[in-house]
């Protein structure tokens, strides 16, 4: 077997996994925004069964934990691979490694968030470590895509991108879904019936679940600047894919103010946020893989030969 075919299957499963687990971040919202996180008040059944009663709420959090038990069997299959080649193991070991070590967090505290009666620091820890699976995961598809794929990037472009820049930026977008999540998981989204003020109030008090929404919207309009400020600076970019993602993320971020204001005029129903969530998880994964493209076209390309076992 060839250390080509090792990375191209690694790629491949990472990049399944990845798309299961963004799929898993949307149900998970919906699972929220619709009042179904007790429906199955046990762990790991439901109401004692393996398969539940025909009830919409019960369904609903038992299809979330379906995607879930296969999202978890493909992450294990994916390190699994990573861990049986010599070269996936060198270069991708680690990545495998911490999506592993998260995965378990995510499971315990997925047992959590139903012992503990949806506690709104459990649930929002559960979107912080799911979100870092899911970036984990994609990190390493991309990697491995690179080391199949060499010849996609560009290398020594004359023109860096902003990578730094970059970064910060999928970092802030990062902490901005982890204060939504808060939001969500406060009932905070409620607390402001307008927009862009705050029941009539252009800037209200900081305390309570007022204050909580109106810190959200704060850390959006900063994270529309600096993403707007890194789409300007992605133009120069001698990486195509980097370039073409800084416009792309500027796409998103308008869509994302257009989706949040929408959200609370129309009062928070479960479309929209779970639409809200879909779309921030999107411009995080944008950022960090245009931050990941721009890294693996900087350094060296140092793999074993093809071929070696």
């Amino acid at each position: 077997m060839t250390t080509d075919r090792d990375f191209r299957v690694a790629a491949r499963l990472g990049l399944v996994t990845t798309l299961l687990v963004y799929g898993l971040l949307v149900i998970g919202s919906v699972v929220r925004t619709t009042g179904s996180g007790l429906a199955c008040p046990d762990w790991p059944l439901c109401e004692g069964r393996l398969i539940p009663r025909f009830e919409f709420h019960v369904l609903v959090e038992w299809f979330h934990r379906l995607v879930a038990l296969l999202a978890s069997l493909l992450v294990l299959a994916t390190a699994a691979w990573v861990w049986r080649g010599r070269a996936t193991r060198a270069r991708l070991g680690g990545l495998a490694a911490l999506a592993v070590a998260l995965l378990v967090t995510q499971v315990l505290l997925g047992a959590l968030t139903v012992w503990k009666l949806l506690s709104p620091a459990v649930v929002s820890s559960h979107l912080a470590v799911a979100l870092l699976l899911f970036g984990t995961l994609l990190t390493l598809t991309l990697v491995a895509g690179a080391e199949d794929r060499p010849a996609a990037l560009t290398g020594g472009a004359i023109a860096p991108g902003p990578l730094g820049l970059l970064g910060l930026t999928a970092a802030l977008a990062y902490g901005q879904c982890l204060l939504g999540a808060l939001v969500s998981t406060t009932h905070a989204g409620l607390a402001c019936s307008d927009w862009p003020t705050c029941n009539g109030e252009w800037f209200p008090p900081l305390r309570g679940a007022v204050g909580l929404q109106m810190i959200h919207r704060y850390g959006a309009y900063l994270l529309t600047a600096v993403v707007l400020f890194t789409a300007a600076r992605t133009r120069a970019a001698g990486e195509p894919v980097v370039r073409a993602a800084g416009g792309m993320a500027a796409g998103l971020t308008l869509l994302q103010v257009g989706i949040g204001v929408a959200t609370v005029v129309l009062g928070v129903p479960p479309w929209a946020s779970a639409l809200h969530l879909a779309n921030a998880a999107g411009l995080f994964a944008l950022l960090l893989a245009a931050t990941c493209r721009e890294a693996l076209a900087r350094a060296p390309r140092a793999r074993l030969a093809p071929g070696t076992p």
